[in-house]
């Protein structure tokens, strides 16, 4: 089974439950297949904690949920070395980051401590408790919610470090009139989440994961990657811009484009179809730059700024 007929099921039948978000549970699955983890952003009861339910269901595996609130440590993340009291000696316990599909729910309602916890295990797909090191299982995804800071009282802003860890960011929104519509109709008598079942295994996720990889980008394309990265470090406005990693998920995003699509070579269209999903959140603006402009003005800026290659080369 290819990465686009795959893609096409879990579409279908997540789209029973979370209604007219094709686009984003197709950029769920990208962010899957390039194993990265994805930040969704939108304001309360837009559906953000089903869709990870919904999707956490469609891919055989463990799943985990961890609720956060000011009151959750770091411990009750990553585990602990807990003493048992028969056997007098220290066993270890890990957390529910010992799992394939995490979800950090409401993650900015943790203090920075605790969303700091979530670093190691992210980046080296690891955790470290009292010095002893444990893996995580693969394929391992991060799927964490927030709503809207200036929509909250007591949410705490992600450390930038944090934010260049997620490999995308996406904003749910609310659905259009007929979806909405829609949405009543199919959960006025059933719970249609809870009618999913598996569409594929984790096994054949790790399969994807390594068939993406293959995916070609010819060096035109590079260059267009490397020229867009480049006008966002040195736009007027930006302190910082995207990262060395940003660059690598940018690219791996448009290779997972072009899989999704069923072609197994990168355009420059799969480049630009993604940079809005991949970069703005990576940027931080500057004092009088945040004033006049958001993340997503600077990158419509770069994007102008950077011509797009008529001609690509042939795929190497």
């Amino acid at each position: 089974m290819t990465i686009q007929s795959n893609v096409v099921k879990m579409k279908e039948q997540i789209g029973k439950v979370i209604m007219g978000k094709g686009e984003t549970i197709e950029l769920l699955m990208n962010a899957f297949i390039n194993q990265g983890h994805v930040l969704l952003e939108s304001v309360p009861g837009t559906g953000k904690t089903m869709l990870a339910k919904a999707v956490a269901k469609s891919v055989e595996g463990d799943f985990q949920r961890i609720q956060f609130t000011p009151d959750v440590l770091p411990s009750d993340v990553s585990g602990i070395q807990y003493f048992n009291p028969k056997d007098q000696q220290f066993e270890l316990r890990v957390g529910p980051v010992l799992t394939n599909v995490l979800l950090a729910d409401e993650i900015n309602r943790a203090t920075p401590r605790t969303q700091s916890s979530l670093l190691e295990v992210m980046e080296e797909k690891q955790v470290t408790i009292d010095g002893e090191t444990v893996n995580i299982p693969q394929p391992f995804i991060v799927i964490a919610t927030q709503n809207p800071v200036e929509s909250q009282q007591g949410t705490f802003d992600l450390p930038e470090a944090q934010m260049d860890r997620f490999f995308m960011k996406l904003d749910l929104g609310y659905p259009s009139y007929a979806d909405e519509k829609t949405m009543m109709q199919s959960h006025r008598e059933n719970e249609p989440l809870e009618q999913l079942t598996s569409i594929f295994s984790k096994e054949d996720l790790v399969g994807f994961q390594e068939e993406v990889k293959k995916v070609k980008v010819t060096e035109v394309v590079e260059e267009y990657i490397l020229d867009i990265v480049q006008a966002t470090r040195h736009h007027q406005h930006v302190d910082v811009g995207v990262s060395p990693r940003g660059t690598l998920a940018f690219m791996r995003s448009a290779q997972g484009s072009a899989a999704i699509k069923g072609r197994d070579y990168v355009t420059p269209e799969d480049v630009k179809e993604m940079a809005p999903y991949v970069l703005p959140h990576r940027l931080v603006l500057s004092l009088d730059g945040s004033t006049i402009k958001s993340q997503d003005d600077v990158l419509i800026e770069a994007l102008e700024e950077v011509e797009v290659p008529a001609e690509y080369g042939v795929a190497k």
